[in-house]
């Protein structure tokens, strides 16, 4: 992804959609199957980490997976639900921001997002579970609605 001293959104998010397409391609699924429906890149993502040889990776692997992840994951809640970047500041980083997603909920409320930290967690739980990281940053927007509990 783009580094860069000021935020640069339109150029951050061309770049992970950029990625994003370019993972599908490399993973055989056509960009009109995924720009008609984000969900084809999930088994075809799938079978790639489960193939994926994790316990050989080096850092620099670790680092273009985690990227890759978070296009995806990023790329998925955009096409999927109309969510879109933000710039965040952030006084823990190098650049005092950072990108994160914003979307506005089944309930209406708009939040946001670190996919970093969602494609973070899911990494640290081995194996990585495509739909379980879609899933999670569903449920923490509030993209689909919530079940009732019984009180």
């Amino acid at each position: 992804m783009p580094r860069a001293s000021r935020p640069d959104l339109k150029e951050w998010a061309e770049q992970a959609h950029r990625t994003t397409v370019g993972v599908a391609d490399m993973l055989g699924v056509p960009t009109e199957a995924y720009a008609r429906d984000p969900m084809s890149l999930v088994p075809a993502l799938q079978g790639w980490v489960a193939r994926a040889p994790l316990d050989e990776f080096g850092h620099p692997d670790w680092l273009a997976l985690h990227e890759d992840l978070l296009c995806c994951l990023s790329d998925f809640l955009i096409q999927r639900h109309g969510a879109h970047w933000q710039v965040e500041r952030d006084s823990a980083t190098s650049t005092g921001y950072r990108y994160v997603i914003e979307a506005t909920g089944a309930d209406g409320r708009t939040r946001r997002l670190d996919p970093a930290g969602i494609v973070r967690r899911e990494i640290a739980a081995l194996p990585i579970e495509i739909t379980r990281m879609l899933a999670t940053a569903e449920l923490e927007l509030r993209l689909t609605p919530q079940p009732v509990e019984d009180t």
